[in-house]
């Protein structure tokens, strides 16, 4: 069973149905077959750009290569969507422990999994050996440092936090600080989530940014942005504006295992062109995964036992 199973296990099964009442009894892959890929593909919230250029290279193929079944067209899929988003299946590296600390700026609207995220990230670092430094900067929501402070109990991390509606700038401050006083492998900086108003959270990032940098000149090393897949295009949305307001690096897609739009993170990762840290697919502490984009796409297609 692949790590990402669990996650894409609806994605998968609905793209298959509807993919399979178009192949049945066919030898091979005509106009049909592709209108239904071309159905499936939408369905799964790829995205309506990412999935018309995948099908024209789709059939840019098969009419080169003369694909003629299902096996060989599932093979195909896989090998077109990982060139969408890379040019190869190279592991991805979540840290960069050549910095240290290596400081990680969390962004992502409320609601989508963020400080959760937070929380099993410091687990899965804690669990490799490494000292990890909470930043609570998300001071509007008292919920959240609570949060951030059970998480940071179970995986063993200091948290840094103020009062409700402090200065967020200042708490990123006093969390790297420590960070370097403490000897510690990685900061995680948490950030309120609003969208409302771009212009006051371009604001307060930049201004994160420029105190964080008074304590780690080159810091923040990472912007990830954390985004909900089973709300499909509104993932999108938040991409899209979380881009417009900070320089996001990488990318963290949540709650995929209710949902059949795993399609999401093929979508996003193609349109903006964000690297994929790390896939939600359940809620343990084990159910972040780091991404493995050879593994996910042998997830999201895998017609073994559906048709």
């Amino acid at each position: 069973m692949g790590i990402f199973d669990k996650g894409v296990k609806k994605t998968n099964l609905n793209f298959f149905q509807k993919l399979g009442r178009s192949i049945t009894g066919k030898s091979k892959v005509d106009d049909d077959v592709l209108d239904a890929l071309e159905e499936a593909l939408l369905s799964s919230d790829m995205g309506v750009d990412t999935t018309l250029e995948l099908i024209d290279n789709v059939q840019d193929r098969v009419e080169k290569d003369k694909y003629v079944d299902m096996e060989e067209l599932v093979a195909l899929i896989r090998d077109e969507i990982a060139k969408l988003i890379t040019s190869d299946y190279s592991p991805v590296q979540p840290f960069d422990f050549s910095k240290k600390p290596y400081v990680m700026l969390i962004v992502g609207v409320n609601g989508v999994g963020k400080t959760t995220t937070i929380g099993k990230i410091a687990a899965m670092l804690a669990a490799q050996g490494k000292k990890v430094v909470i930043g609570a900067a998300d001071t509007f929501r008292a919920a959240a440092v609570e949060q951030l402070c059970i998480w940071a109990e179970r995986a063993g991390a200091d948290v840094v936090k103020q009062g409700q509606g402090a200065d967020p700038a200042a708490v990123a401050f006093d969390a790297v600080s420590s960070a370097v006083a403490k000897g510690a492998d990685v900061v995680l900086i948490d950030t309120a989530g609003r969208l409302h108003n771009r212009v006051d959270l371009m604001n307060e990032l930049t201004k994160i940014r420029n105190v964080v940098r008074r304590v780690v000149p080159d810091a923040p090393h990472e912007v990830l942005l954390v985004v909900d897949g089973s709300t499909g295009q509104n993932a999108f949305v938040q991409a899209q504006e979380f881009s417009k307001a900070t320089d996001v690096t990488s990318l963290a897609v949540t709650k995929l295992d209710g949902s059949a739009k795993g399609g999401v993170v093929v979508g996003i990762a193609h349109r903006f062109k964000f690297p994929i840290k790390f896939i939600g697919i359940g809620e343990g502490v084990e159910d972040l995964k780091v991404f493995d984009l050879k593994e996910f796409v042998e997830s999201l297609f895998n017609p073994q036992d559906i048709i």
